[in-house]
This record gives structure tokens, C-alpha cells and sequence, in this order.
């Protein structure tokens, strides 16, 4: 949590990365406090280049915001921070996880491609805000 101005500095610079409500100092370390030892960050001396957090539901891993620097990439260090989240989610029993890529981010599913990863062209992703608005019956 005490890294989130990096954090989020770097989801900034990157292409892809969908910031909302939730990204906020608040929701990370929330985030991050009902996921412990989970999410990683990747430092290159004293600059946080690498983001990626993780967690699960009980049944589901999740990975958000997988970010490298621009000018770092092409390194492998984004599918070391995937390996590295995907290998802390199956010490806590999970054996599957999802990721959620803009369909117009062609590189980003280039590189989820590139690791094993397949889109599910059979689920559609929705989502609301909460409250959930009240509706009359």
C-alpha cells in the first residue's frame, strides 16, 4: 500500500491500464489487505517499474493492472510478475484466473496470448457502479 503513489503514477504512463473509483490509496491497501502477499511490485534500484495485483474470490484468481514502465519493456519482467502472481495464487489452492483486457488493447492481448493465456469469446463481461440504482418493481 505505501507503494500506491508509484503505483499509480505508473498505471498512468501505460497504455491499457483502466483506472476507476476503486483506485484510489483506500481501495488498494483493501485490495491488498484481503489478498496478503499476493500482488508484487518489480523495483529496478530505488524505481518501482513493475505492477501486478492479485487475488481471489475462494474458487477464481484475478490479475489487475500488470504494468511495466514503457521504457523498461521487453524484458521479460511482465511475464515474471504474471508467474510470480499466478505461482502465489496456486499456493492458495486456486487453479484458475481471469484477466480483463480492453479489446482494443491488441498488445496487451498479444502478450497474454504469448503466455498461454485464451480469450473466452463465450462470456461478456458487465459491471455497474454500487449503490445499485433503486429500481420499482
Amino acid at each position: 500500500a505505501e507503494d500506491f503513489p508509484a503505483m499509480l503514477s505508473l498505471w498512468q504512463r501505460c497504455e491499457g491500464i483502466g483506472l476507476n473509483s476503486a483506485d484510489t490509496p483506500e481501495g488498494t491497501a483493501l485490495f491488498l489487505r484481503r489478498n496478503p502477499g499476493l500482488s508484487r511490485v518489480l523495483l529496478k534500484g530505488d524505481a518501482l517499474v513493475g505492477t501486478c495485483l492479485a487475488g481471489h474470490d475462494g474458487r477464481r484468481g484475478f490479475l489487475y493492472h500488470l504494468a511495466i514502465d514503457p521504457a523498461q519493456r521487453k524484458q521479460g519482467m511482465g511475464a515474471h510478475l504474471a508467474r510470480r502472481c499466478t505461482e502465489a495464487l496456486l499456493r492458495e489452492g486456486i487453479l484458475r484466473c481471469h484477466i480483463v483486457v480492453y479489446a482494443s488493447n491488441r498488445d496487451g492481448q498479444r502478450f497474454w496470448k504469448k503466455l498461454g493465456w485464451q480469450p473466452r469469446e463465450n462470456l461478456l463481461l458487465m459491471s455497474t457502479e454500487l449503490p445499485l440504482p433503486i429500481t420499482k418493481p
